[in-house]
């Protein structure tokens, strides 16, 4: 009898299905992030001089499992900028020459319509800001301490205008990302749950933009 071939594991990663997994798997990562993020970039608020953030960033620079995680971390954001990349690529081979698109308003929300350029503002985003602050201290050697840093990039209007925005292109992204990654995994098994998603979705693309945008707000009407 002549043996099967049995595809390895590895191979349904390669599947429409198994992109959408690890897709949402790592979106939901990344979210996890920003919830930490945010906490730490919430001590930037208090009126001690930036001592409690200064510690904050010491600490995520010098812990041995931080570091591990940053690597995690990095490795997350890269694979949903792939597969994010591979299915834009992919729609755009598979739409044929004169092909005329339907009314999309009248399928899809605005946040989905959004998603492709509120990740690429996101990306942007996440260059700059990694270059202006993690390059800048992690490898750089800059003379100011985080906290400084910080306050001096959002006095400037420019960076801090580009910052907001960002957040509110975040939002958009978030209010689809996160419902769609639990439909994905297959989580939404009745109308209930389903409304539960929804309104953890929309209040988490609220909430931590919107705490995310508060910072830069804060230290640039101290410049008034």
């Amino acid at each position: 009898m002549e043996a099967k071939t049995v595809s390895p594991p590895v191979g349904w990663l390669h599947t429409t299905v198994g992109r959408k997994v690890v897709m949402a798997l790592t979106g939901l990562f990344l979210i996890t992030f920003l919830v930490v993020h945010l906490a730490g970039n919430l001590l930037l608020l208090r009126d001690d001089g930036g001592a409690a953030f200064n510690a904050y960033a010491e600490f995520m620079s010098t812990n041995p499992f931080i570091r591990v995680l940053e690597i995690l971390l990095f490795a997350g954001f890269v694979v949903h900028i792939y597969q994010g990349l591979y299915f834009i690529f992919r729609e755009r081979r598979g739409r044929p020459k004169g092909y005329a698109r339907n009314d999309a308003s009248a399928n899809t929300n605005i946040f989905s319509r959004t998603m492709r350029i509120s990740a690429l503002v996101i990306l942007i985003f996440l260059i700059v800001h990694l270059r202006h602050f993690f390059v800048e201290h992690r490898f750089l050697g800059s003379p100011l301490t985080m906290y400084e840093s910080c306050k001096l990039a959002f006095e400037n209007p420019w960076y801090s205008g580009f910052y907001v925005v960002s957040m509110v292109l975040l939002a958009f992204h978030l209010a689809h990302g996160f419902y769609s990654s639990f439909q994905t995994l297959g989580l939404i098994v009745n109308r209930r749950i389903e409304r539960v998603i929804q309104w953890a979705g929309a209040a988490f693309a609220f909430l931590v933009p919107l705490g995310f945008a508060i910072i830069p707000l804060y230290f640039l009407l101290q410049t008034f």
